[in-house]
């Protein structure tokens, strides 16, 4: 009997997800028709298991305001100083990847980065870009360091050559070319890895004025700074007022589950924006190139070097970031789906997962199925939930024979799944205060009733959730059953003026 290859193997694997997904749709439908008693007995349960995971997400979400709150209202700087004087040998190489972005953006960024409460001659900036942008990279990169190179104590350009094998084009494969060479600066000036401080951010990233003293001060106060990552809160407040009211809420989604995720931090992976040690991304040959999700895939690439003994470490101190945005409304929301649709694609963290982990015997065994299962039960509750509640959790009322419909629990259910939703906007009356707490000041151009708007649009959730979660979610879990690879696709964004944090 032939034996299956390894690319056979793990192409099982990049299917399962999207079975249990479609197993789930299919047997919703099915058994509404054949069986609606027993599926009206699921959907209720299936509601209550919902609530349960609002009140999860509510209690969590009140402990990481609270230290949101603490935090950033610290002063970081002057902690660092008075208890860790080594802080003026750490140096911080900040990896700014960029592809077709005004030179507006990348200015804003770097402005900021100038202007923090830390010493920025101690921040190295390394700003990358693509050979497919060369004329218009180049431009941008001589006027950034014509003006602020000054700021600095160094400012690399790299060039990532297109169309090199063994990659997609995208961030990934631009930062792990930017990595490379790098390494080549950093062995060239002869001093220790440890003494190095990662932070790799979307160009777009404004960074809270206390942020890398909270990170030298964590990084320098941390057992083994080497095994541990440094993930911040992520806020998209930079053009929050201009942005269409559905990306709005999409955004507080992402924001909202990220501080839940702090508040359990042997949960969390990095995301987007994050910090780690120099020597563990040397350690694992820098990010990944032939991905799309590499900011998530960093942490586990860790996980596996170090067998196990890598976390990442939450910091509240937040960095801010764009809403996909666009010239026009539907492209905003076509912008928003494919973004949603992007950070979906960290479905394909399953399969290498579980490959990897049956071939590392020393990561603990209790680890490796919590991590498979946080994972797998989160992106697969993003595609299933709002379908099954909104959508196929009526269908057996409608479908099901007159005999059935005549039995108290037919006549009861809509009631009971009412009442449980009813239940579960508490989750959105606590989204609604976080999110007033949230926002930055209201520019001048903004009239004051759009504080009203902002409360107001809470109400759009349910589509909110269905069209730019379950949706995308669905076809990213699908797309990868099928073997249609996603590639990396840059969001379109846009800001009118900087934001303070």
């Amino acid at each position: 009997m032939r034996r299956l290859s390894s690319r056979s193997k793990y192409r099982i694997l990049e299917m399962i997800p999207g079975v249990l997904v479609w197993t789930t749709f299919i047997l919703a439908v099915t058994l509404s028709f054949l069986k609606p008693l027993w599926v009206v007995y699921f959907i209720i349960i299936f509601d209550l298991y919902w609530l349960l995971r609002v009140c999860y997400f509510v209690f969590y979400m009140i402990l990481a305001w609270r230290s949101y709150s603490r935090e950033v209202k610290r002063d970081w700087f002057d902690d660092l100083q008075r208890e860790y004087p080594r802080w003026r040998e750490m140096y911080h190489l900040i990896f700014l990847p960029t592809y077709r972005e005004d030179l507006s953006i990348i200015e804003s960024t770097i402005q900021r980065l100038s202007e923090v409460k830390y010493d920025p001659r101690r921040f190295i900036i390394i700003l990358a870009g693509e050979e497919r942008d060369r004329q218009n990279f180049l431009k941008n990169a001589a006027a950034i360091t014509e003006r602020y190179r000054h700021y600095f104590h160094d400012i690399i350009i790299t060039l990532h050559p297109a169309d090199l094998p063994d990659e997609i084009p995208g961030k990934g494969s631009n930062l792990n070319w930017s990595g490379h060479r790098v390494r080549e600066y950093v062995d060239k000036a002869g001093l220790p890895y440890q003494n190095f401080i990662v932070s790799s951010f979307d160009i777009d990233t404004l960074v809270h004025p206390q942020y890398f003293a909270c990170l030298t001060y964590k990084y320098l106060s941390h057992p083994n700074p080497t095994h541990t990552s440094y993930q911040p809160a992520v806020l998209y407040n930079n053009n929050i007022w201009q942005a269409p009211a559905i990306t709005r809420i999409a955004a507080f989604g992402t924001t909202f589950w990220l501080m839940t995720e702090l508040a359990r931090p042997e949960r969390l992976f990095t995301f987007s924006s994050h910090s780690m040690s120099w020597q563990a991304l040397v350690d694992v040959n820098f990010w990944e190139k032939q991905i799309v999700t590499e900011d998530s895939r960093i942490f586990l690439q860790c996980l596996l070097r170090y067998d196990g003994d890598y976390t990442v470490t939450p910091m509240y101190v937040p960095v801010s970031m764009d809403m996909v945005t666009s010239t026009s409304y539907i492209g905003s929301l076509v912008s928003l789906y494919k973004q949603q649709r992007r950070w979906a694609w960290g479905i394909e963290h399953l399969p290498y997962m579980l490959w990897n982990f049956s071939k590392n015997s020393k990561i603990k065994f209790r680890k490796k199925l919590y991590y498979i299962w946080n994972l797998s039960e989160g992106m697969y509750s993003w595609a299933t939930t709002p379908i099954m509640i909104f959508v196929l959790g009526r269908l057996p009322l409608y479908v099901a024979p007159t005999h059935l419909r005549e039995q108290a629990l037919f006549q009861n259910a809509p009631f009971v799944l009412e009442t449980l939703l009813q239940l579960s906007m508490i989750g959105i009356f606590i989204s609604v205060l976080m999110s007033l707490k949230l926002l930055p000041p209201r520019p001048d151009s903004i009239k004051p009733h759009a504080y009203l708007t902002m409360v107001l649009q809470w109400l759009l959730l349910p589509i909110t959730i269905g069209v730019f979660g379950s949706l995308p979610a669905t076809e990213a879990q699908t797309r990868l059953m099928l073997g249609w690879y996603l590639g990396f696709n840059v969001t379109e964004k846009a800001r009118s003026e900087p934001v303070a944090l």
